[in-house]
């Protein structure tokens, strides 16, 4: 069975959208505490993994039906490649600076994985232009002011110290994100015509 099978096939999208559907819910669950003291104008901007696989979730949803939504496609690709790979960093920062990590860390790490990875997979069945990764792109850099300018960044109590180190990583995996995108998205159509 290839990849490109598996990929499309109905029953494996299913799945796929209710991992990510219930995923979702628990990453805004997870993040509940951090909602509760967080500025109303500031709550869309704060549960960036959840935010990230919702994103994906509905692209799955009309993908099922064969609709793109490249804004939508946009929005999980990038998010899911930028928060799936800061939050397996984090962790593994996590457990560098603490000596150890909690099982929840590791679940983080393989869960924060599989999101980066499953955002590519799906890379060839987007409908990309770079209007919409322009939009994606301003997006993301934005969530960055939000999180590092104005303190909105998800709370790690063992790297506060790091923040402004973490901010300025943060910066760049967004912008190599964007170039990622671009590269298997729109480059890649483009040269195949």
């Amino acid at each position: 069975m290839n990849l490109n099978y598996l990929l499309l096939h109905r029953q494996f999208l299913l799945f796929l959208f209710i991992v990510n559907l219930l995923g979702t819910i628990y990453g805004y669950i997870w993040y509940k505490s951090q909602l509760l003291i967080t500025p109303i104008i500031f709550l869309p901007f704060v549960p960036d993994s959840p935010t990230a696989s919702l994103f994906f979730t509905i692209f799955l949803l009309f993908f099922i039906f064969n609709k793109n939504v490249p804004y939508i496609e946009a929005l999980a690709i990038t998010s899911l490649f930028k928060y799936g790979i800061w939050a397996v960093v984090m962790n593994i920062f996590t457990l560098i600076v603490e000596g150890s990590l909690s099982w929840q860390g590791y679940m983080l790490i393989a869960s924060h994985g599989a999101m980066a990875i499953q955002g590519l997979l799906y890379a060839p069945y987007y409908a990309i232009k770079l209007r919409h990764l322009t939009i994606a792109g301003i997006v993301l850099l934005h969530n960055d002011i939000i999180d590092y300018v104005f303190g909105m960044m998800p709370i790690y109590s063992s790297l506060t110290d790091y923040m402004n180190q973490i901010g300025y990583f943060t910066f760049w995996l967004s912008v190599f994100t964007i170039f990622i995108t671009y590269r298997i998205t729109i480059h890649n159509k483009f040269n195949s015509h």
